[in-house]
């Protein structure tokens, strides 16, 4: 799989990357699995390694896996690092979401949805709140996710939902409830998983998965968790937008100027949907695209 860039746009992310996007905090990268998280099912499909700082999840035709966080949380800066399946991954699903557990639940997802071999992997987000989702935006990404690890983010606070990669926010997600949106407010376990999602992933479900190639791993790096603990069944959420916690200071409530410009350029260049112009599926606008 071949990603080219123009030098343009390496000057362009060089530029922004150098010159402002802030590298957000992830304390130690080298914490063991086992401090934060559990594997949550396909037991037999999770494999331990360096010491526990690195996870592996396979997917055969018996079976997937996944793995969650022991706590849940109410507000955050959330991250990981995957290396995703090789070769061709058509209707495979690497997923790293942050999800409640409720009837009416809360969500943000990254999906990468594997491809033949050759083609580019997409990378889908959503946001589900009180059990409403329907909102994708899919982005191409500007390099090859299944030839080394990168780091995907999710910033949480009272303002705003951001969604990074390595450190680059391609999609915001505002906390609009003064004019009747509603926003992510129940507590939030973090999950991730490698799953069949052949009826759906790739070409609307066209192209299926070729289980010759199995069995499909993906790697997971980065175990340590940025959140303030919640209760799953707690109402107080609001303690976790507390100024204690450094992802709710004044400075991430919007993006710098750089940011912003990064943010803008990713759009332009790597979104391929956007639920927010899709009359199709929305003939009006929702409300949360104003």
């Amino acid at each position: 799989m071949k990603f080219i860039m123009n030098s343009c746009q390496v000057i362009f992310f060089a530029v922004v990357l150098l010159g402002g996007i802030l590298h957000l905090s992830r304390g130690r990268d080298d914490v063991n699995f086992d401090i934060n998280y559990n594997i949550t099912w396909g037991n037999d499909h999770v494999l331990s390694l360096d010491q526990g700082r690195e996870v592996q999840l396979s997917m055969d035709i018996q079976s997937g896996a996944g793995f969650g966080s022991k706590l849940s949380y109410g507000s955050g800066f959330f991250h990981i690092r995957i290396k995703l399946p090789e070769k061709d991954s058509a209707g495979v699903v690497t997923a790293y979401y942050l999800t409640s557990h409720t009837n009416y639940h809360d969500e943000l997802d990254f999906e990468f949805l594997g491809n033949r071999e050759g083609k580019p992997i997409t990378l889908q987000t959503n946001v589900f709140v009180d059990g409403l989702g329907n909102r994708e935006q899919r982005f191409l990404l500007w390099f090859d996710p299944t030839a080394d690890f990168h780091t995907y983010e999710i910033l949480w606070n009272q303002h705003h939902v951001v969604f990074y990669v390595d450190d680059i926010p391609i999609r915001i997600f505002k906390n609009k409830t003064n004019i009747g949106v509603n926003y992510p407010s129940q507590p939030m376990q973090i999950e991730a998983s490698l799953w069949n999602g052949d009826s759906w992933a790739t070409d609307g479900g066209q192209t299926k998965t070729n289980w010759s190639h199995a069995p499909f791993k993906a790697h997971f790096q980065g175990f340590n968790v940025g959140g303030c603990p919640l209760d799953q069944n707690s109402i107080n959420i609001h303690r976790c937008y507390s100024s204690n916690y450094w992802w709710n200071d004044r400075k991430f409530w919007k993006l710098d100027k750089n940011q912003q410009k990064a943010y803008q350029q990713v759009r332009q260049k790597y979104m391929n949907y956007d639920y927010c112009s899709d009359r199709s599926r929305h003939p009006n606008i929702p409300p949360d695209c104003v």
